[in-house]
């Protein structure tokens, strides 16, 4: 028990809670998960709680040598949808005196290469938007906090994770097309390998099959409007949806060319939805019913969940509500 007047140190935090002064630092400085229980760590964050005890941050970082800069790894910039989680992470760094460093993974989703020559000793911590942890080896190696965007909380390796309820946008999509009385259904989705867009697959095939009469098809392509024209234009030629479901809104774009391309109208024949709510969403003729995602926020939530990580705390808990936003590109199906 620390002494009156004087503040609580890691030892006392120890002895009250009946563990190694190596088990509170790796507990206080999130790198517990598969070194210690889950039970053993909850024991330790009460302790330090009760005792009231806070670390020392400014001696720790002298100790660790910390820059008091993050990283944040983006799929790519060819949206403004990375540029709002920036926006909305570099924020809530600045309040606490952090900076961040923007890094696009050169090849959009996969291993990305260590942007410096040293990162471990550049870096604080690392925010990965829509990558798999395992894919950020060469830059956290097994040292840096890691806070995982639009990532599989169950294969995640232990690091903490924000997601948006992108499940939640989907049964919305879904709903809202059931409820026009569309059953046949195109799902054009992202040619990605990210558990992001396997949710929506999951999801749109869950929503649609638990009504009877309904089929899904589904039809990959490339994340661009070329690639979408490409792929829904054969699609749409083989199977004569009335709505097409559209994994974000660079994709629908390129439904409504192939939906003009092949003779027919959004939403007169074919209903269009997309997801993010971007600038295009409302550039489009007729403008897109799509899901809104606060991508600020999510940059927000991540980099609260990695101060906390820092200081030993739990993050937050619970999925960013998302909000689908009925435009004019889904109307009924047309009559037989």
């Amino acid at each position: 028990m620390a002494r009156s007047g004087t503040r609580p140190t890691s030892r006392d935090v120890a002895e009250a809670a009946g563990v190694s002064q190596a088990a509170v630092s790796l507990v206080l400085g999130g790198k517990w998960r598969g070194r210690v229980s889950e039970a053993t760590a909850e024991r330790v964050r009460e302790a330090a709680r009760d005792l009231g005890y806070r670390p020392n941050l400014a001696a720790r970082n002298l100790r660790l040598g910390r820059t008091r800069t993050v990283l944040l790894v983006v799929p790519a910039l060819t949206t403004e949808f990375f540029g709002g989680v920036y926006t909305g992470a570099a924020r809530v760094a600045a309040e606490h005196g952090f900076g961040v460093v923007l890094y696009p993974s050169p090849e959009g989703v996969g291993p990305a290469r260590d942007p410096f020559a040293s990162a471990q000793a550049a870096l604080d911590g690392v925010i990965a938007s829509s990558m798999a942890a395992d894919a950020l080896t060469a830059i956290r190696g097994d040292q840096l906090p890691l806070v995982m965007l639009d990532s599989d909380p169950a294969g995640s390796l232990g690091a903490a994770t924000v997601n948006l309820d992108i499940a939640d946008g989907v049964r919305q999509v879904a709903e809202h097309l059931l409820g026009l009385g569309h059953r046949r259904f195109l799902h054009l989705a992202a040619d990605v390998p990210s558990w992001t867009f396997e949710v929506r697959a999951w999801e749109l095939a869950a929503r649609v099959g638990a009504v009877p009469g309904t089929t899904v098809h589904t039809a990959r392509a490339p994340m661009s409007i070329d690639g979408a024209l490409s792929a829904a234009e054969a699609a749409l030629g083989r199977h004569r949806a009335t709505a097409v479901v559209c994994d974000d809104d660079k994709l629908a774009a390129g439904v409504y060319k192939a939906v003009r391309r092949l003779g027919l109208r959004v939403p007169d024949d074919v209903s269009v939805t997309g997801l993010d709510d971007l600038a295009l969403a409302t550039a489009l003729d007729p403008e897109l019913t799509t899901v809104r995602l606060d991508a600020e926020l999510f940059g927000e939530r991540g980099m609260r969940a990695l101060l906390a990580v820092l200081e030993g705390r739990e993050p937050d808990r619970g999925d960013i509500p998302v909000e689908l936003v009925v435009r004019a590109s889904t109307a009924p199906p047309p009559a037989p």
